[in-house]
């Protein structure tokens, strides 16, 4: 199994849907909350290539990008696959 990190913050609805998707396929994943931890927001610009809106997702070393292109690899039957490596 990939890690999988998310970068989070308290207030987004799409972080919330992002990580119960997760959660529901038994995935464990790494939270950093750019809130709690405003540092880590400029990392998070960084990997994922100046996109500055939560979540982002990285799944080793694929960056997925937000919420509703998680939801569309689930669709697509391509996160499982990806999850795996």
């Amino acid at each position: 199994m990939q890690t999988v990190e998310i970068y989070t913050s308290p207030l987004c609805g799409f972080c919330h849907a992002a990580k119960r998707l997760l959660t529901h396929k038994g995935v464990t994943f790494s939270e950093i909350d750019v809130m709690r931890e405003p540092a880590r927001k400029s990392e998070m610009m960084g990997r994922a290539r100046g996109r500055h809106t939560v979540p982002q997702i990285f799944i080793g070393d694929t960056h997925v990008g937000g919420c509703d292109e998680l939801y569309a690899l689930e669709q697509a039957g391509k996160l499982d696959p990806l999850l795996q490596g």
